[in-house]
């Protein structure tokens, strides 16, 4: 008898699970039958994979593919992927949250986006089933009182506290500060989210500029000459930017066009230090300084993560997408370790205990408060140099000096 007739077909995805498995418990004492059977914690992953946030949605992914053995290298139990993609949808998030559930999902994780990641956490509350959110920033998500919805990831108020703080440093360093800027953002959960935060944050924080005006758009528009046009009209000594992938490069692109020559876009988001940007628009994509959830680089666990992601990933530099991509995962492996079942309430009692000093992002570890969300995470300063990032701000977690004001793209070559 062949083997394939005695036993039934396996994936390669089943098969690397099964040796994880097979490694994990084969050092370690049985928590219960369970574990003692090696079954790996079944994990639905939500990610905007296609539509307009593809891009960044694949990127998150990278950090999916290299969890297995950084998790097996710090004696932390295998997870069984379950990938869902969201589509970029808020109504298709939710639809896919509960098809994972109905097909076995144990705990969940994604969704890059608030407006989908709070979809998904009304599922995982009304399911009973514990979520771990890796990006999304507005703050609602963890003020309803739920008590199966985790974040580790900074909420509005705090990125933007941090970016005004590494701002007025970047500022004094320089001597260089605009004394108008306006703001470009994206009307989504968390594009309006950010707005409506400056300005609690700014009265706290006094900046050295003034913000003239306030420009929403569409994330999915394919043409954004007019919100550019109407920025460079307000003659603003800056830009304050807060934006998506595809939209930031639309807006680099009509920048250049439109000939802008202010003293540089100041980023509160993601899109601007993306791989892609950079791959897209080479050398016009230099200049741009984020105000972002980054990682730290003296920690251990940063440099297994890179290493890793260097070699899964050669061509692409790791951020903030597969940095929290990753905890989220890490925060389920501990979680069922220490629980050492896969029951839904245990687990999130466990969650709610987690306490992980091995890790990435910047600030003293991943702990959550009352309401699930991790409050002692901070923010860095990076720019575009080169198709490269570096880090130029806060004092003492740098390994560049800022250049600022950023070349004009008038004067480019």
């Amino acid at each position: 008898m062949s083997m394939n007739s005695r036993h039934p077909r396996v994936s390669r995805r089943t098969f690397a699970a099964g040796l994880g498995a097979a490694g994990i418990v084969a050092g370690t004492a049985p928590f219960n039958i369970i574990r003692a059977q090696g079954a790996p914690l079944k994990v639905g992953v939500l990610l905007p994979r296609s539509g307009f946030q593809a891009g960044i949605g694949q990127d998150c992914q990278r950090g999916v593919d290299v969890t297995a053995g950084l998790l097996k290298d710090a004696g932390l139990p295998p997870l069984q992927i379950m990938n869902a993609d969201t589509e970029s949808d808020v109504q298709i998030a939710r639809a896919q949250a509960e098809k994972l559930i109905n097909e076995g999902a144990q705990l969940l994780v994604g969704a890059f986006d608030s407006g989908q990641s709070t979809a998904i956490a009304q599922v995982a509350e009304q399911r009973g089933i514990p979520y771990v959110i890796n990006i999304a920033a507005a703050p609602p998500i963890t003020e309803q009182g739920y008590k199966f919805v985790f974040r580790n990831f900074p909420v509005a108020g705090r990125i933007l506290t941090d970016a005004f703080e590494n701002q007025k440093e970047i500022f004094e360093q320089t001597g260089k500060a605009p004394k108008t800027v306006t703001l470009l953002h994206v009307n989504d959960t968390f594009g309006t989210a950010m707005q409506k935060g400056m300005a609690a944050v700014l009265e706290k924080i006094p900046m050295p500029y003034k913000v003239v005006e306030s420009i929403a758009y569409d994330p999915k528009a394919r043409d954004l000459s007019v919100e550019v046009a109407k920025a460079k009209g307000t003659k603003a000594d800056a830009l304050l930017v807060v934006s998506r992938l595809n939209d930031a490069i639309l807006l680099t692109r009509e920048l250049v066009k439109q000939r802008w020559d202010g003293m540089g876009v100041l980023s509160m988001g993601p899109g601007w230090y993306e791989d892609q940007y950079l791959k897209t628009l080479g050398k016009l994509g230099d200049g741009p300084i984020s105000f972002v959830p980054w990682y730290d680089p003296n920690k251990k666990m940063t440099k297994a993560l890179i290493a890793a992601l260097a070699k899964a990933h050669p061509d692409v530099n790791l951020n903030t997408n597969q940095v929290y991509t990753f905890e989220a995962l890490l925060v389920a492996s501990d979680a069922y370790k220490r629980a050492g079942t896969a029951d839904p309430k245990a687990l999130a009692d466990a969650i709610r205990k987690t306490n992980i000093t091995d890790n990435v992002s910047p600030g003293p570890g991943i702990q959550f408060d009352a309401k699930g969300q991790n409050d002692k995470l901070r923010n860095s300063a990076i720019q575009n140099r080169g198709g490269k990032l570096v880090t130029v701000a806060p004092k003492g977690a740098t390994d560049a000096k800022v250049e600022w004001p950023a070349t004009p793209y008038t004067k480019r070559s």
